[in-house]
């Protein structure tokens, strides 16, 4: 059985959105353990077909491989970098956080020395690889080189894993393992599925439009990260807790899943007593949104992964729920429509 922290080191590479190939790589060299039907489109998303029985049902699943990042925009005369956001960030999560470009360049983020913090901006922050001027800084990064958190990966003693970008990688390892499960199966699925690794999520769920135009699929089920609910004072913006399972999705900002693909989900949560909860938040978006409207529309829903500290460099999720998670994709990929 696929070790969860194991594989979420090997597949947690660099690539943020619109630089994916090393992470789609790192994927594709798992996947192709399981099925060798693996295409790659035109956008660089990773679809891995298992076939299935003969008139199933064509089922697509998504997880995004793509990560949140900084784009370099100007290197000023000191060598200081200034930089743009690729995907949500607060400059409040940053400051002084260790970053590395895809050449290996490694620096930190600064904050300019008048700055006010109670109006702090990205526009008062600037990375620093060290450089003696911008001469010396330009032999190293220019304008439109993108940078990722520098973070360490580990467990803690209750069964959870931390570490930068489990926002949407930890979902990536899901579906492998749902794929993993698939295939030690004696007899191929009931059902033609498709597990799909988008692309370009965090800057408007654009690789997932064209994966699900040409999928086509009867169902679709995403398999996103969302928030916790079990922080101190917490506003209760959502309803999952780490720990609990798998969370079937109800609503997020982008979708309001379709009642029959959540009640199927429950059914089989419950049929196979595997760990789940509901997943209702009040705001954000996955895939999900963009799959739902494409073509005549597409009934869907999602099995989320509750993380702490989402989008900051070192999130929370619980190995349980990941396991439970991906249980409950191979299940409905098994399904009997």
């Amino acid at each position: 059985m696929m070790d969860v922290v194991k594989t979420f080191n090997e597949i947690n590479v660099y690539g943020p959105s619109g630089r994916e190939d090393l992470t789609r790589e790192a994927i594709k060299k798992i996947a192709s353990q399981f099925t060798k039907d693996i295409k790659t489109d035109a956008m660089g998303n990773l679809i891995c077909r298992m076939e299935g029985k003969e008139g199933g049902k064509k089922v697509m699943f998504s997880a995004h491989m793509d990560s949140i990042g900084l784009i370099a925009t100007v290197i000023e005369d000191g060598g200081y970098i200034r930089f743009g956001k690729v995907g949500g960030i607060s400059p409040y999560n940053i400051v002084s956080q260790p970053v590395v470009f895809a050449n290996g360049t490694k620096g930190f983020v600064g904050v300019n020395e008048d700055v006010d913090w109670s109006k702090l901006s990205l526009e008062d922050m600037f990375i620093d690889i060290g450089a003696k001027d911008k001469a010396d800084a330009e032999k190293q990064v220019k304008a439109g080189d993108m940078a990722v958190y520098v973070a360490p990966t580990y467990t803690t003693s209750g069964g959870f894993i931390v570490g930068p970008y489990l926002d949407d990688r930890i979902c990536c390892v899901a579906q492998l393992m749902a794929m993993e499960q698939l295939a030690a199966q004696n007899d191929m699925p009931e059902n033609d599925a498709y597990f799909v690794f988008t692309v370009q999520e965090e800057v408007g769920m654009r690789g997932a439009k064209p994966a699900g135009y040409a999928v086509d699929p009867d169902y679709f089920v995403v398999c996103d990260v969302t928030h916790t609910d079990d922080l101190p004072k917490s506003n209760h913006h959502c309803s999952s807790k780490p720990g609990k399972g798998g969370a079937i999705k109800v609503m997020d900002g982008s979708v309001i899943a379709h009642p029959q693909v959540v009640k199927m989900l429950e059914d089989l949560a419950k049929k196979n007593k595997i760990g789940y909860q509901m997943d209702v938040l009040k705001f954000g978006g996955t895939d999900a949104g963009a799959v739902h409207v494409t073509r005549a529309g597409v009934p869907s829903s999602g099995v989320s992964i509750s993380i702490r500290n989402c989008h900051r460099p070192q999130e929370v999720a619980s190995i349980y729920d990941v396991e439970e998670t991906a249980k409950l994709l191979a299940a409905f990929a098994g399904k009997k429509f």
